[in-house]
């Protein structure tokens, strides 16, 4: 048997998100919200995961809000980075990100450390605070039961989202807090293992890219964007997304989707 034909240049990164539907999707577009709430593990997973769905809805009125639970300093492959410097520029590219997606909300930084996180009773009560304080509508937030996941902290924020949902909407679960209590409408789950929503994202798509774009610290890693980049390895990047989002789209009839897990009953 032949080796198979290489492709030609280097294969670019995988984009960090989740599957594509194989079959229509059972919903298309939750109304627009009024108040949205992503809760993700580390800067720039909203943007990844539903960045052109935040920005359709701020568009239409909503006030998006991140809850961003570690600090990002591991977010380098450089040995020698100052962290503290890194933790810093990471917060700083988040509040970037999220101006650019039209946010008008809080983006709140728990600041655990990355790579770390756990989904402890304490943790727990900072995530059901923020719910009740910013109480969204709808929650975004990673799939806890996704298969095969290698990265701890999207695991432990899926289950710290949930749980912390649970204990914000019942009045016995942490009584100390000073907002009242607070049940989302829905709560959308990305990177999901089955996802069976879609999002259409169709025009906002160069909105998500343009926030992915503030995460600067995140170009070599993730991006696949060198230092000496001539520009063209930032339009391949681009064209990814965009080639990412048409893809999810085409199960649901749309030019771009982005694709989740559905949950209405809380």
């Amino acid at each position: 048997m032949s080796d198979p034909t290489p492709l030609p240049g280097p294969v670019p990164s995988p984009l960090p998100v989740g599957e594509v539907p194989t079959t229509a999707p059972r919903s298309i577009d939750l109304p627009v919200p009024g108040a949205a709430l992503a809760i993700v593990a580390h800067p720039d997973d909203a943007e990844f995961q539903c960045g052109g769905t935040l920005a359709k809805w701020a568009a239409g009125g909503c006030v998006i809000n991140h809850l961003v639970l570690t600090d990002g300093s591991k977010g380098t492959w450089d040995a020698h980075v100052d962290t503290e410097a890194l933790i810093e520029q990471r917060r700083q590219e988040q509040m970037d990100a999220a101006s650019q997606l039209g946010s008008r909300g809080k983006v709140v930084m728990l600041g655990h450390v990355d790579g770390e996180l756990q989904p402890t009773l304490h943790v727990r009560d900072q995530v059901a605070y923020w719910i009740r304080a910013l109480k969204p509508d709808v929650i975004l937030a990673h799939d806890p039961w996704k298969r095969y996941r290698l990265h701890p902290d999207h695991r432990n924020a899926g289950w710290l989202a949930l749980d912390g949902l649970v204990a914000a909407r019942d009045p016995h679960f942490f009584p100390h807090h000073d907002v009242g209590v607070h049940r989302p409408d829905a709560v959308l789950l990305f990177e999901a293992e089955e996802p069976d929503h879609v999002e259409d994202v169709s025009g906002f798509v160069d909105t998500k890219v343009r926030a992915l774009m503030a995460h600067r610290s995140q170009f070599v890693t993730t991006h696949a964007i060198p230092d000496d980049d001539d520009g063209s390895a930032a339009e391949a990047f681009r064209q990814r997304v965009l080639a990412r989002a048409a893809q999810v789209g085409v199960a649901a009839g749309v030019p771009a989707g982005e694709a989740f897990k559905a949950l209405t009953e809380l």
